[in-house]
């Protein structure tokens, strides 16, 4: 990942670039050459170091679209989709994974986009929990949740005044004069058959009787799809984490000790599930909560193995988590494993966005299951009753 101060990382500067842009959202001005988009990506780009062949695609309702803006695109090599707007950003989407799925994590995206943070960002920020690739965005509205997008991005551009860097008494470089340009190609979206590379064949499609019927018999898909959300949990460790450290921040008041429960039997029950799914490595807990409402013997059962106990005025336990757990892995590089055990992670914007930084493996435990599916992407994850359940009868001769 590329830090939005910094060139280009050795391993991205030639590596390729993937462009999709929406074309409503950032139109091609009034009066500006469509030919110089390209090169004014390309300008900018270069700027921060960065060499590599840049792929652009522009998605929008194609059928209004002046047959000299898409004649000026595809003749500096950026191919153009036609899709119905409200499947605009699905489309785009799909087009997102497949095209991850065929390149390695040393490349660059970019999106041209007003929908980045309303539409996209819940989805690629846990793409990139997985797998980190550069991000870049230019947009033609100002966000002002930009701070609270879980989405983590190398630089946000104006649209407009990206145009404009390209020098204007720079020629123009398009097929005719230079023939390493990447192959493009009009696509229809609704008709996925479709393909060609001209115009007149392009619009003549898009006004025909066969396009119009088949977006009414087969409408797309509008919503994005939820590739990230069938990940499976609680899958087998990978070899690097099996062995590495387990780092455990227990919220006791979401999460408490149940009624007549053996406090020392918290601290078993959880090994006994990592071991379950492969980890072997050191596990260091800590509980956080108002400890003067702790009875002494859970506090004294707690210690008894090991479990480091935090105290805290009760409204402050997840911004205490949230600090020790940057602290902590200011100090412990990868691999290895954090777990919070809470009902409320009110920092999980803030945890998924270094997540995309820096990876790390991530269990969670709480009371009762979210009605929502976290933005964060986990390994584990337990209901805390059951977790402690495990060992119930396992550990009942072992403890003394």
């Amino acid at each position: 990942m590329c830090d939005e101060n910094n060139a280009a990382e050795p391993e991205f500067a030639t590596a390729l670039i993937a462009v999709w842009w929406d074309m409503n959202d950032c139109p091609v001005p009034e009066g500006y050459d469509p030919r110089r988009v390209r090169q004014s990506l390309e300008w900018t780009f270069k700027k921060r170091g960065y060499s590599g062949p840049v792929f652009i695609t522009g998605y929008a309702d194609q059928k209004h679209t002046p047959a000299h803006l898409l004649q000026g695109l595809y003749s500096t090599g950026v191919s153009v989709a036609h899709t119905v707007p409200e499947c605009k950003c699905a489309h785009m989407f799909a087009d997102m994974l497949i095209w991850r799925n065929h390149n390695s994590c040393s490349t660059t995206m970019m999106l041209i986009s007003n929908q980045v943070d309303d539409v996209f960002a819940w989805d690629l920020a846990r793409l990139q929990q997985q797998s980190p690739y550069n991000i870049f965005v230019a947009n033609s509205i100002s966000s002002v949740f930009k701070y609270y997008s879980p989405l983590v991005t190398c630089k946000e551009w104006p649209w407009k005044k990206l145009l404009k860097w390209y020098p204007a008494d720079e020629p123009i470089i398009c097929r005719e004069t230079y023939k390493f340009l990447p192959h493009a190609f009009f696509y229809c979206k609704s008709c996925n058959f479709f393909k060609t590379n001209t115009v007149e064949k392009f619009k003549k499609h898009l006004w025909s009787r066969e396009h119009a019927l088949r977006e009414i018999t087969h409408p797309c898909a509008r919503e994005l799809d939820p590739v990230t959300r069938t990940w499976g949990k609680n899958y087998p460790a990978r070899p690097a984490y099996g062995k590495s450290k387990i780092e455990v921040w227990w919220d006791m008041e979401d999460c408490p000790i149940p009624e007549g429960y053996d406090a020392r039997r918290v601290r078993p029950s959880l090994e006994a599930a990592f071991k379950n799914l492969g980890y072997s490595g050191p596990v260091s807990i800590t509980g956080y909560g108002d400890q003067t409402k702790t009875p002494d013997h859970l506090l004294q059962g707690l210690s008894s193995t090991g479990v480091s106990i935090a105290h805290n005025i009760s409204d402050a336990t997840s911004k205490h988590i949230f600090f020790d757990l940057v602290d902590w892995q200011n100090q412990n590089p990868p691999p290895a494993t954090l777990m919070v055990i809470s009902d409320h992670l009110t920092f999980s914007v803030a945890l998924a966005r270094s997540q995309q930084l820096t990876i790390y493996n991530l269990f969670l435990a709480y009371s009762y299951r979210p009605d929502q599916m976290s933005v964060l992407v986990t390994s584990a994850e337990w209901l805390w009753d059951s977790l402690l359940a495990g060992l119930c009868f396992v550990l009942s001769s072992s403890i003394t």
